[in-house]
Formats: C-alpha cells, structure tokens, sequence
C-alpha cells in the first residue's frame, strides 16, 4: 500500500508522466575550458558535462561483460585549472558533490544560482526579468575554495534509465541513494580524488537524501566526508506534513507565518516596528510554549482559553480572530498563504512568502500556483538548456527536466507506515565520524521547510554535546532557495566557503 503520508500533496498520487528509456549504454562526455571573475580573482577552470553509465555487478568477473548497464547519470563537473601548486594538488583541494530534491529536481537550482561558477542575473529581490535571461560570472561561487560536481539523478536533468530497465526502481529512498552513491565512488575513483577532502552540499529532499549517503558512503565504501552543506532541510517529514492528529507543524510553522505577515504588513504596528529577527524569536517562545501546551490539550482546552489563545494567533499572523477560530487554532499551511492577503486579492507563495500573485477568484483555499515557483523556473529553465549546448558544447535531443513530478509516486518502503527521518542516519554518520562537519542554511520566508522545523530537528538529534559543536545553523531573510535574494545569496556565500575552508 502507498504510503502517502511522505507525499508532499498528502493526496492520493498520480504517476508523472512516463520517462523513454536509453538504448545507447556508452558514456557521453565533453571538457571544455572557461574562465571567470570569481572572488575578486580571475580563475581559469575545466568543465566536464555529460553522462557516465551506471553498471551493477553480475558476479560473472572472469567473464569479459561483468556488469550490466542500468542507468545514464548526466552531470557537470568544474576543476580549477592550476600548476600543481597546493592550491590545486588533488589530496589538498577540497571536492563537492552537489544536488537538490523534489524528489524529481535537477541540479539546476544550486547550479545556476548559488555555487556554479556562472549564475543567472536577478534584481535584489530575486527577479530575472523578461527573457532572454543573462548568465554573469557568479563572484560567489564556491569553486574558489572547492572543485564542484553538480549530479542529476536519474529522472532529472538528462539522466534516464538504460532501455529494458524500470523507472520505478530508481525512484525509491534507497535505491536512489544507490545510484547516487555509486556515482560519487566512480567519480572519486576515475578522478583520483579519494585522497581530496570531500563535501556534499543538498538542497530541500537533497538534504534527505544527504544524510542518506554520508551513511551509505562510509558504511559501503569508507568513504568519509569532511561536512554536509545542507540547505532547506527535510530530514523529519512529521515536523512538515501537516495530517489530522499531527500537532507539530503547527507549532513549526507559526514563526514563519509571523515573519510572512510582518513582510506584508498586516500586523499590529507595534510588531511590525520590531525587526524580523526579533519578531520570529518572540513567537518562537509562544509557539514552543503556551500554544504547544494549547494544542496538546486538544478538545479539552476550555473555550475561554481557547478564545485567548486565538486572540495571540491572530496577532501574530496577521489573520483574523475569527478565521482562527474557525480552524480551532490550526491555520495549515496552504490556507494560510491564501487567506493572508484574500483581501487584496492575493496570494503568497510557499516557496517564498516575499511573492505573491493572483488566482481567477479569491474564495479558494489553495492557491492555483505557487509565485514563487513561477518566478523562477523559466530563468533557470531557460538559461540551462542554452548553456549546456553553447557554453559546454554538450549536444541532447532530450529533454532536460529540471523538475518532475516524482515526488508524487516516490517509494519509501524503508519508512512504509511511519514519517520519513533520516535523524538516526545522520546521528549515526557523526559518531562514527566525529570529524564531519554540518552547515544549516535556512531562509526566513521559506514555508515549504521552515526554518523553526529545522530547528525543532536538530534539536532532537539525540547527540552528545561534543559533537553538537560540528553543527552550525545560519538564518536568512529569503525563501528556500534564500540565494535568489542577492543580498542573502552574498551571506549563505561567505557561510558556506568559511565552512569549507574549516571543515577541509
């Protein structure tokens, strides 16, 4: 039986749309040589873009065909280029394996906007403009500090399955992990980078499926990582799905519903002359205090409490006493984005509650599409598919899908009847390396993974308090991809290369 309380819509899923398998079980790949303005430097670097076939092992190795091709993984690769220096010498310079979620997105999002060397230019706010879309050299790239390995997993990007294979099989918790994992050992070990110190920085489920492998690659391969740059995070999915019995994101969401109201300016003036900062802090104590006990108390929170409580709700998130009450004190997540701004004909986004945009009525419960979402996917889209064939000389008739639908038919039969967690993975992963670093990026207006969830996650870790000092925890004043808000992406930036240059 599916097992939809993992599934992002909490709905019965419906199959996406049917990948064409590979025929041709050969790798395809290109190098070319770039340079760019990139820390005030300019570097001079190698991009490898293409696809490595992915073999399973029959057992049969005095035979001359010992593996089997099951899958093509496309991904781009950038080497500073240098004398051997130690800057450059391969067991110095750091490697990172980078990638971000859906289950079903490509690699585009942190590829193009946050550590590639080049990335799409957007205002301050995080606006492309009309298109065409220009691609400038990304100052704040992190091949600087690090050589970088932007993987798509199969479903994504241009990596498929080999022809007489399942799509199914890799579109599963482990398995994915699998063919991921296994792309990391092969790039390592055709590249002589085992003695590198090594990174892997995810994104939203990127993160889950982070901590999956910083237990997989140690546990298979012995393959130790220095840190995890994990951005967005979903590692405990009850702190984010929001089903009837579950309290938690409730109380998870409120600071981030707070800080979304104090945005638009519908709260009271005296919170709205309050920095963001302090304002999230402030809620945080009541949603973690005296509306967590509210809520534990279910039908038997007397009514005059109850009232109380629904006036402090209100206050906080900018919505009415009344349409709090009507919820019984749980405003869920895509209520709230429409009901926020339903007098102005608004809604706001769940990716990043900054946009907003406008449904064909305002009587709806949910909104018809997320702003967000929209304001973004045509630029990176877009300026994707032309750089890989322009810049990087890399030639595809078929379609780079930089976000499906897979999330809707994922397998997680290794949580089948529970909430996906990976806490116990990545608690596991530390203590059996206590020498592995994490940086925690999290983004204000972010309601897809709220920073207090987060938060909520790590803070149940179950570490000892030695090894809570490997983690560090950065907040920004954006979404969940906080580095479309170019004042944000200069912060996360500088966060994440001071990371890696104490992490290595």
């Amino acid at each position: 039986m599916e097992n939809t309380k993992n599934s992002p819509t909490g709905s019965t899923p419906t199959p996406p749309p049917a990948l064409p398998a590979l025929a041709d079980t050969k790798d395809q790949t290109v190098t070319t040589r770039h340079k760019a303005r990139i820390g005030g430097k300019n570097l001079s670097y190698t991009a490898t873009c293409g696809t490595w076939v992915l073999r399973e092992e029959t057992g049969k190795e005095a035979e001359h065909q010992s593996s089997k091709p099951k899958s093509a993984m496309f991904f781009t690769a950038y080497t500073l280029e240098g004398k051997g220096d130690a800057k450059t010498d391969p067991s110095k310079r750091p490697i990172m394996f980078c990638f971000n979620g859906g289950p079903g997105s490509a690699s585009v999002w942190l590829h193009m906007g946050l550590i590639g060397p080049k990335r799409i230019a957007m205002n301050n706010e995080g606006d492309a403009g009309p298109p065409p879309y220009k691609l400038v050299d990304n100052e704040f790239s992190m091949l600087a500090d690090t050589d970088l390995v932007f993987i798509d997993p199969v479903g994504t990007g241009y990596s498929r399955m080999i022809e007489g294979e399942k799509t199914s099989e890799f579109h599963e918790y482990q398995r994915d992990l699998d063919s991921v994992g296994e792309f990391i050992r092969l790039y390592t070990s055709r590249n002589a980078r085992w003695a590198s110190p090594k990174f892997i920085a995810g994104e939203s489920y990127g993160t889950t499926r982070a901590c999956g492998l910083a237990g997989l690659l140690q546990d298979k391969y012995g393959m130790y990582l220095n840190g995890l740059v994990l951005i967005s995070i979903a590692m405990d999915f009850q702190a984010l799905r929001f089903d009837a019995g579950n309290e938690v994101p409730y109380v998870l969401y409120l600071p981030t519903y707070a800080a979304t109201a104090w945005y638009h300016k519908t709260l009271a003036p005296d919170l709205q002359k309050k920095s963001v900062e302090t304002l999230i802090k402030e809620v945080e104590t009541f949603a973690s205090g005296e509306y967590a006990a509210a809520l534990f108390q279910g039908d038997a929170l007397p009514k005059k409490v109850a009232d109380a409580l629904a006036e402090k709700v209100a206050r906080y998130t900018g919505l009415s006493v009344e349409y709090v009450k009507s919820t019984k004190l749980r405003v869920q997540i895509d209520r709230f984005c429409k009901e926020l701004l339903r007098g102005e004909g608004k809604t706001v986004g769940r990716l990043d509650t900054r946009f907003t945009s406008r449904d064909r009525d305002s009587a709806g419960e949910n909104n018809e599409f997320d702003p967000a979402h929209a304001l973004i996917v045509g630029p990176f889209a877009g300026t994707l598919n032309d750089y890989v064939r322009r810049t990087l000389k890399f030639e595809s008739d078929l379609d780079y899908r930089v976000l499906t639908g897979l999330y809707q038919t994922w397998g997680w039969k290794d949580f089948a009847n529970r909430y996906v967690n990976v806490s116990e993975t990545l608690r596991a992963a530390m203590n059996k390396n206590p020498h592995m670093k994490v940086l925690v990026a999290n983004g204000y207006f972010d309601l897809a993974t709220p920073h207090f969830a987060a938060d909520y996650t790590f803070n149940h870790l179950m570490l000892d308090a030695p090894l809570h000092n490997n983690i560090t925890t950065r907040y920004y004043p954006a979404g969940h991809m906080m580095y479309i808000h170019q004042p944000s992406l200069k912060k996360v930036a500088a966060d994440i290369n001071g990371f890696i240059s104490k992490s290595k």
